[in-house]
């Protein structure tokens, strides 16, 4: 054939149709984003809102689109100021109704090709419905044209037949009805040519399930058969407005009566575009009603609209929910399928994707009778299935190009290549069309796919659509209608094409569910509902999942939409996800909580009742209450009779795995060029809050100063912990990190929000509250069981202290705290050690020259006697020291049971380092020492020298003395203490108890405290300690032998108790020796005080 035959109009036809499609869905989007801007009060241009500009703007809007600028200055007077900013803003408005007027004038092309054309139909119908509803088109169109002409001096070109435009389309569906009389043949003929088609995709439920559709197992005879099939997708916008275009049809034609029927029973409102929607029954009927001859279609109109209910969309709903679910099945087990059986998958997406929208669209937008119909709390399993099928259509695209390259070199081709040789009439040009396609798929191999070629079929196909554009026309020697295997034959293979290079753009074309986008309340609506449905939940990734297809709604001509949707997209992305991470981690914490409630019962505490009663029983003593019910012991929740029976645990335990299927249902998706981990999510909640469970279930009160006993809180922190291990059977997450990043981050002061932990808690717990009531004389630390205990007084304290700092209790301890968090205890409490040294400093200072006689005149008794007179402040010394006694006892329990923790958790690193500590040489450094010493101190071990306390003591500053003067008070100190030990044997508190191996008032941690005091300052000042000990020994000695002397009864009450103070302090030093002390203090005085306070004791006791 000629190309001269194709007349002027015909030429490119198929050029001109893909163009002009693609321009009018962009001209769509520009003319949508125009009238959501202008019903946006924040988006709308200001000169339409401004009140100065009103009465003009209403006077361009009554006169549009004849505006006579020139002799109306008064009414537009106010434009004058504005016309160059008027000009700038509002050029991108004018210009895109300009575009619109252009892509309706190129609206006269040839009719022949049904799809494009239909396509170009409804893009052109839809643009104009959308322009007539921007109500400030006129406003903005006159305020431009007027600011041209104030500028320019004349109208812009196109602004008289954008105006008459304007004008013509104010009822824009009655407008394009009488516009397409013309061609009313044409499209109602194209129309008709749906009829073979339309009604297979328009069945019910019932019926689509009893003909197997989507089935690839119903017949497994036929699993491998490639899959054909000639139903398009969904043509509801088509045939309801095509046939109001073309409604002579309707009257004359009972084919296409009886198809705009089936359509109007099928939606109650179009989609325009986005979530712009359309009332069919209500602007048909309008229509129609003023025109004679039409009242029987009026009729037919208001039956189809009380028919079209969504009962039968819920139907099929729930019918593809299932077929969905099989093949996703299937094909996740053999995805060779995917080859043969593509087309269902396709069918399958565009079936599903329609319904969804179908419901969008209706529930947001129809008044109902019924709403059952309009909600479908099982929508987002649905949704799922069509992102399995999506995910397996990605996966496995390579295998699905190899099938389709074999396929089109294989059998297409040869097929083709017959069909061509048997036609009667095949022109040259045709020919060579034919014969490019048989080439085309006769050079394709595996091989191709194999080596990862990028294939590209686009040119085949536009060669496709040219050929039907040349044997549609009149009078074409080949005429496609006359040959229609060839044609279906040329479709298939176009399809077969668009499984090898357009796979990506298939599943948009039927899959692509952006609408979405622009229903963000429903859309979150709909994600809510999934939540709190226990079975749906599972599916609720697939709300994230289609934040992804949000991008594919944009367009090229309007570029400035795209970050917009974008943002809104990664905004609803990260909310889903956020959300879905908060309700598994509350359905965590509920788990949590019953399992701790479980954990509680096998607490040591809760046994004195069962000991109780089985003493009872076996005593025979009759309970006070008859009928008492006997408690339930633990473990009796896991005793099951009966399958049936739900308990909350395993409801909470479903649940979880039901939302944490979901969670982990994809390693990761991309939004946008912005990636989402779903199990980050999941993660970083968990870690908020193991956090905030941690500091909760310390139950700290602040104004009753109430805490949890740490081996209660290890417990709850242990079953706690047993749960979120449990996690990772769930979710692919390292619970480890979590444990990790939460329970180091306890160990510190803060964590990482600046909110205070469990160490910080603890330590000031144990400081404010335990310690104190220590120095208020309430509580006793007693050395035989190492614990501190309440002593009997007038005020009972709120709790008992035994319970907080026995063995076990401080083990718990440090297992919650660790080396970090025990040292971090170890720094406040040398702290306060260092406060009350500054004290003792400053007490020193005040009795300098008295305690430097002292310190040489201990052998001179009267003038001792003389001089002690003189001190002041002495019991102040001793109390003073007797706190850094207790504090250093308290330390020493603490490191005792860091020691045991970490003994269990790395044996051999502590046997390593017990072994460096063990064989320092007396000679070595000492800063090498004290590096030891610090190593040594962290694992718990005790140390000659405390590393904690000369690092506390040596960040004090005592103003302008010099290093000698501090070395002096530092030992005028250590005089000080002895020469005031003769004074605690007047004390009534001061007696010794054998049985908890020291005194009522704390005295016996004097030896501790003098010890670990001299040996940190004389490392400060470089001095001997073992000397300065010494001196200090004689000192004492020399104070404590003169009370044998006294014969007032009332300072010597408790001389014996007194004694055994320096018998104390020698087994507690590394430096002294009991020769030495031998060589001070008979020892014969020692083995009687001794005699003497357990005599006492029995005595007491008796």
């Amino acid at each position: 054939m000629s190309r001269g035959v194709l007349q002027p109009s015909q030429q490119k036809l198929a050029e001109k149709l893909t163009i002009l499609n693609d321009r009018g869905v962009g001209m769509l989007t520009r003319i949508y984003n125009i009238k959501k801007a202008c019903g946006d009060p924040k988006a709308k241009p200001s000169y339409l809102i401004d009140k100065n500009l009103e009465s003009a703007v209403k006077f361009i809007v009554r006169k549009f689109p004849a505006v006579e600028t020139r002799n109306n200055n008064q009414q537009l007077a106010a434009l004058q100021k504005e016309k160059s900013e008027i000009l700038k803003n509002l050029a991108l408005y004018y210009f895109t109704f300009v575009d619109v007027m252009e892509f309706k004038v190129k609206f006269t092309v040839n009719f022949d090709l049904t799809k494009n054309y239909l396509d170009l139909v409804v893009t052109y119908t839809t643009l104009m419905m959308l322009l007539s509803r921007i109500e400030e088109r006129k406003a903005i169109i006159g305020l431009y044209n007027y600011a041209h002409e104030m500028t320019h001096g004349s109208s812009d070109r196109e602004y008289p037949r954008l105006g008459q435009m304007i004008v013509d389309y104010e009822n824009p569906l009655k407008r394009m009805m009488e516009e397409f009389v013309p061609h009313g043949k044409s499209l109602s003929d194209a129309l008709i040519s749906l009829q073979m088609v339309y009604p297979r995709r328009n069945l019910s439920a019932d019926q689509w399930r009893n003909a197997q559709l989507l089935s690839l197992i119903s017949a497994p005879s036929t699993m491998l058969n490639p899959a054909q099939s000639d139903t398009v997708s969904s043509a509801h916008h088509l045939l309801s407005v095509g046939f109001i275009l073309c409604h002579g049809a309707l009257n004359s034609d009972p084919a296409a009566l009886s198809l705009w029927k089936l359509a109007l029973q099928s939606s109650s409102c179009l989609c325009l575009f986005r979530d712009e929607v359309f009332h069919i029954h209500k602007a048909a009927e309008d229509l129609f009603v003023n025109l004679r001859g039409y009242n029987k279609r009026v009729n037919d109109i208001r039956e189809c609209k009380e028919s079209a209910l969504g009962s039968m969309h819920r139907e099929r709903r729930k019918f593809l929910r299932s077929a969905l679910k099989e093949l996703a099945t299937v094909l996740a087990d053999q995805p060779g399928l995917l080859g043969p059986k593509a087309l269902f998958v396709f069918m399958a997406l565009s079936f599903a994707r329609d319904e969804i929208i179908w419901l969008l669209r209706h529930a947001d937008n129809i008044q109902k009778k019924s709403t059952d119909d309009f909600i479908d709390k099982h929508i987002a399993e649905l949704i799922f299935y069509m992102e399995e099928l999506r995910a397996h259509v990605r996966k496995y695209g390579p295998v699905m190009q190899r099938y389709y390259v074999q396929y089109l070199s294989g059998f297409d081709a040869v097929v083709l290549n017959e069909l061509v040789q048997n036609l009667s009439v095949c022109p040259e040009d045709e020919s060579i069309i034919m014969s490019s396609f048989v080439n085309t798929m006769t050079s394709l191999s595996v091989k191709q796919v194999e080596d990862g070629e990028v294939f590209d079929f686009r040119g085949m196909r536009l060669d496709w659509f040219r050929l039907q554009a040349y044997t549609s026309v009149s009078k074409a020697s080949l005429g496609i209608a006359d040959h229609r295997e060839l044609g279906k034959m040329m479709n298939t293979i176009i399809f077969h094409t668009k499984m090898v290079d357009s796979l990506v753009e298939m599943l948009v074309e039927t899959s692509d569910l952006s609408i979405f986008c622009f229903y963000s309340r429903a859309f979150e609506k709909m994600f809510q509902q999934c939540l709190e449905l226990p079975s749906q939940s599972r599916y609720s990734i697939s709300f994230p999942l289609l934040c992804t297809h949000f991008m594919s709604c944009t367009h090229e001509l309007c570029p400035e939409e795209r970050h917009h949707i974008g943002d809104r997209s990664l905004s609803l992305c990260n909310m889903f996800l956020d959300e879905m991470a908060k309700q598994a981690r509350n359905l965590i914490t509920d788990i949590c909580t019953e399992q701790c409630t479980l954990s509680d019962q096998l607490l040591p505490k809760h046994c004195a009742k069962t000991i109780s009663q089985a003493v009872n029983k076996k005593s025979k003593k009759q309970t006070g209450k008859k009928g008492e019910p006997e408690r339930e012991k633990p473990g009796v929740e896991s005793m099951r009779k009966n399958r049936l029976l739900v308990t909350n645990l395993d409801k909470l335990h479903t649940a979880l795995s039901e939302l944490c299927f979901s969670i982990n249902y994809v390693p990761n998706m991309v939004v946008w060029e912005h990636t989402f981990t779903p199990r980050e999510y999941l993660t970083s909640h968990l870690e908020i809050r193991f956090t905030k469970s941690i500091v909760g279930m310390t139950m700290y009160n602040q104004t009753t100063q109430e805490i949890a006993k740490p081996s209660e809180l290890l417990t709850s922190v242990r079953a706690y912990m047993t749960v979120l291990q449990s996690v990772e059977n769930y979710v692919q997450i390292d619970i480890t990190r979590v444990f990790n990043n939460v329970l180091l981050q306890q160990t510190q002061h803060l964590d990482s929000h600046g909110e205070p932990t469990i160490t910080s808690l603890y330590t000031n717990w144990y400081l404010e509250t335990l310690l104190r009531q220590v120095s208020n004389g309430h509580i006793a630390y007693f050395p035989a069981m190492k614990a501190f205990v309440n002593l009997p007084t007038e005020n009972e304290l709120t709790f008992n202290a035994e319970e907080y700092s026995d063995i076990s209790e401080m083990r718990s301890l440090s297992e919650l705290l660790g080396p970090y968090g025990m040292k971090f205890l170890s720094e406040s409490l040398m702290w306060h050690i260092s406060s009350q040294v500054a004290e003792l400093k400053k007490l020193v200072v005040e009795n300098v020259e008295v305690l430097t006689q002292m310190r040489t005149s201990f052998d001179k008794p009267e003038q001792m006697v003389a001089l002690f007179k003189k001190l002041t402040s002495v019991d102040s010394v001793l109390k003073r020291m007797t706190i850094i006694g207790v504090i250093l006892s308290f330390r020493s329990l603490a490191q005792e049971a860091l020691r045991d923790v970490l003994s269990c958790h790395i044996p051999f690193l502590v046997s390593s380092v017990e072994d460096f500590k063990d064989h320092i040489p007396r000679e070595t450094d000492m800063k090498v020492a004290m590096n030891v010493y610090e190593l040594s101190s962290a694992a718990g071990l005790p140390c000659e020298i405390d590393p904690a306390l000369v690092v506390a003591l040596s960040s004090q500053k005592s103003g302008e003395a010099s290093p000698e003067e501090e070395y002096k008070i530092a030992c005028l100190l250590m005089v000080f203490v002895a020469v005031s030990m003769p004074t605690l044997a007047s004390n009534v508190m001061s007696q010794y108890s054998p049985a908890i191996e020291g005194h009522c008032n704390n005295i016996h941690c004097l030896a501790k405290a003098i010890n670990q005091i001299a040996a940190a300052l004389f490392t400060i000042h470089k001095g001997s300690i073992e000397d300065r000990l010494k001196e200090f020994l004689a000192l004492a000695s020399s104070s404590l032998l003169k009370i044998g002397q006294e014969t007032d009864k009332t300072t010597t009450r408790n001389r014996e108790s007194v004694y055994l103070l320096l018998d104390m302090i020698v087994q507690e030093s590394p430096f002294l020796t009991m020769d030495l002390l031998e060589s001070c203090f008979p020892y014969v005085l020692l083995r009687n005080a001794y005699h003497a306070v357990y005599k006492q004791s029995v005595s007491a006791s008796a």
